[in-house]
């Protein structure tokens, strides 16, 4: 049931872009509109100079303190184990 509605899918979407395209060549293309190679620019007048108020001063109260930061205890750092550059690999089947 579920592979004949997987071949009803496909065949409608196959159906659907021929449609597509055939329809997409029948239709005559539209001719944009010829426009004169330059405009002329109009001129604007200028812009007014716009000045903002002053700045109004502001009075922010002190901040306040804030209280000492605790010293913490950290535990040593542990060492690293030491790496060696090259394993020995287990023999097989010697054991």
């Amino acid at each position: 049931v579920v592979a004949l509605l997987l071949a009803l899918l496909l065949s409608c979407a196959v159906m659907m872009t021929s449609a597509a395209r055939k329809l997409e060549e029948a239709t005559p293309k539209e001719e944009e509109p010829e426009f004169p190679p330059h405009l002329p620019v109009p001129e604007l007048p200028p812009l007014p100079k716009v000045e903002l108020p002053p700045f109004p001063e502001v009075h922010l109260p002190p901040k306040p303190e804030l209280p000492p930061f605790p010293k913490v205890e950290l535990p040593p750092k542990p060492e690293m184990p030491v790496v060696p550059d090259r394993v020995p690999l287990p023999r097989a089947g010697g054991g």
